[in-house]
């Protein structure tokens, strides 16, 4: 066959093999879930089914305190800082993912030696003596050459393995965005329960106060033998059990303070300034727009999530399936070889060969087939686990809405009943003075206002503290960061002086490819 005739031959087996039969394994559609059409308290008119605009709910509390401390720990905060690592850690893998789909091995290599033949071995030392005196046995040996290996994609394997490793980024991205959720969150619910322990402190400190003057009121009567020891005893005994509350408080507070700090990555007390002696506790606006359930589905970073994981895993089972066909490679070199270097790029020095070849597991077929088996069963496990966090999910919702109507129930009755309370002992002490009353109405009265103004406190809090779970079921937060955002610009210059990142820690280099783009022929940095 001529020259032309075997170029045409491997230019079309090549085309054969690089354009490929199929892409084996299935491809990945979203499961199917059970999501309700709307929230058990829908008819509720506290919460509304219109869309909600939660990119940055920790403002309806109007306290910019809270609105900094966020901001600060979106920026500072550890935790989302490795998570935000992790992506580029993702992006790198993808891009080794996309490179198989090139030529694996690409060698460049060349060397220069000198080399000797003895004149005292075979096959010189055989000859004449006078011959073999005048054999040249020395001569030089440059070579310069480029080695390629190519296995083709030509079932899909490795196109799977970069849609597998694309949904490992989507998987880092969400997850991004669900500590940034679970960060949020956090921070709010600790400011909410840092004011309600202030509060819980002024209240304690309020009725040490009054349980003082009750205490000084029984010891006159006493000295003035009104009454026996018995009252300034109880008064005594009563007033220290609220000033031991005291100290409690305090300690719970400094610990949630510590907390907060440990949040915005700061040292212990680093936030005593900006948080003040106290404050109060952030009040809830009166109506939540909640959205329906169906909305989770887009709004949950952590639904995202379990997707991306079963699209990942979908691609392996492609992955594994592969290994069960014929695989097809070629193999080449070309490069010059020559005695000495100002021949070696001479047309008569150039050297080379190529190979198309192929391998086939013919007798692993049952450690193949367990092995999709195995990588199936995962996917399963995947699906069902993507449901489970939907139904999770929802019950989130629901459980911090019931909570929040619970809490503004109970603390409209709370607010009455410390009304009444502080009415109470005030006409106790009164009739105690006048004494038209014993001090066992003075002692109960204290007794219930101390209970009434701690649990309307707590209800309180929890009013707040109910709304932070609900914002953080619902799966706001996320929407306002950048991907520009997930490392800070320190760390990003800090990286790029330590290794070439080339465009990798770009924005547009991580933004997520849609499913119906993943797989294929793409540059392994984007």
């Amino acid at each position: 066959m001529t020259g032309p005739a075997n170029l045409s031959l491997v230019c079309l087996l090549v085309a054969m093999l690089a354009g490929g039969c199929a892409t084996v394994g299935p491809d990945f559609e979203t499961p199917e879930s059970d999501v309700a059409d709307d929230w058990l308290e829908s008819d509720d008119q506290r919460f509304s089914s219109d869309p909600g605009d939660d990119a940055l709910w920790w403002t309806t509390f109007n306290d910019p305190v809270l609105e900094s401390l966020i901001q600060q720990a979106h920026e500072q905060n550890k935790t989302l800082q490795i998570a935000g690592a992790r992506v580029f850690e993702a992006r790198a893998i993808l891009g080794i993912a996309a490179g198989n789909l090139y030529p694996q091995v690409q060698t460049l290599g060349g060397s220069v030696g000198r080399v000797e033949i003895s004149k005292n071995a075979d096959p010189i030392s055989t000859l004449p003596d006078s011959i073999r005196q005048s054999v040249d046995t020395g001569f030089g040996n440059y070579r310069l050459g480029f080695d390629a290996s190519w296995e083709l994609d030509f079932w899909g394997r490795f196109s799977r393995t970069v849609e597998s490793a694309d949904a490992n980024l989507a998987v880092t991205i969400a997850t991004y965005d669900d500590v940034l959720v679970t960060l949020t969150g956090e921070v709010a619910g600790a400011y909410v329960l840092l004011r309600t322990l202030e509060e819980s402190l002024a209240v304690a400190e309020a009725n040490v106060a009054i349980q003082q003057r009750s205490l000084e009121i029984s010891e006159v009567r006493n000295r003035n033998q009104l009454t026996t020891e018995l009252d300034p005893q109880i008064a005594r005994a009563f007033l220290r059990e609220t000033q031991a509350l005291v100290p409690s408080l305090k300690a719970s507070i400094r610990k949630v303070r510590n907390a907060l700090c440990l949040l915005l990555a700061k040292p212990p007390g680093a936030l005593d300034a900006e948080l003040g002696a106290g404050g109060v506790i952030p009040v809830a606006p009166a109506e939540v727009a909640v959205g329906i359930p169906a909305e989770l589905l887009r709004r949950r970073p952590d639904i995202r999530r379990a997707e991306a994981r079963a699209a990942a895993q979908s691609a392996r089972i492609g992955i594994a399936k592969a290994e069960l066909y014929p695989a097809f490679s070629l193999v080449g070199n070309i490069g010059y070889a020559a005695e000495t270097g100002g021949n070696l790029f001479d047309s008569d020095s150039l050297r080379g060969f190529g190979i198309a070849g192929f391998r086939w597991n013919i007798f692993n077929y049952g450690r193949i087939r367990n092995l999709v088996r195995v990588e199936d069963a995962r996917f399963q496990q995947l699906i069902e686990n993507y449901q489970d966090t939907v139904l999770r999910a929802a019950r989130e919702v629901e459980d911090a809405t019931a909570n929040f109507i619970a809490a503004q129930e109970e603390a409209v009755f709370l607010e009455d009943g410390a009304k009444a309370s502080q009415r109470a002992v005030e006409l106790s002490m009164a009739q105690y003075r006048d004494g038209t009353a014993d001090y066992t109405r003075v002692l109960d009265s204290q007794r219930f206002l101390l209970q009434q103004q701690k649990g309307l406190t707590s209800a309180r809090g929890k009013m707040a503290g109910s709304l932070v779970a609900l914002y953080k079921a619902l799966g706001g937060g996320w929407e306002q960061r950048s991907l520009d955002d997930l490392v800070s610009d320190e760390t990003r210059q800090i990286m790029r002086e330590r290794t070439n990142w080339g465009k990798l820690l770009e924005a547009e280099s991580v933004e997520p490819v849609p499913a119906d783009e993943r797989g294929g022929w793409r540059a392994p940095d984007r």
